[in-house]
């Protein structure tokens, strides 16, 4: 039986999804192919859906799912930053942080809403 596993960028720029089996890339897409956003950020159920199709498989069939980055070491910079040059920094820290508390430190929960 054949081992997949799904590579997910999102929140930042360039959103996309990469589907590997035994190891080899056998699909991978940008989500602004799909969405025709440049560089589009959002979470990739575009690319996804379309890698999965692709080998014609469901979620179901795939093992492993990664994720490109850390977000809680990638958090702890960014607050490091905004502290670093506090207080000029306190209006771009309340804009930035409802997308670090509503998405990019919930990707687990992201991924099981968005794919079932």
């Amino acid at each position: 039986m054949a081992k997949y596993i799904l590579g997910i960028s999102c929140y930042y720029h360039d959103a996309s999804a990469a589907l590997l089996k035994d190891g080899k890339v056998v699909a991978a897409a940008q989500e602004e192919r799909f969405t025709r956003k440049k560089h589009d950020t959002s979470f990739p159920i575009n690319a996804v859906k379309f890698c999965l199709a692709n080998e014609n498989i469901s979620i179901d069939a795939v093992s492993h799912i990664g994720f490109y980055e850390k977000p809680f070491l990638k958090l702890e910079r960014v607050l490091f930053q905004h502290l670093q040059m506090f207080p000029r920094s306190l209006k771009t820290f309340l804009s930035s942080m409802s997308s670090w508390v509503n998405e990019k430190t919930r990707i687990v929960r992201a991924v099981k809403k968005k794919l079932g």
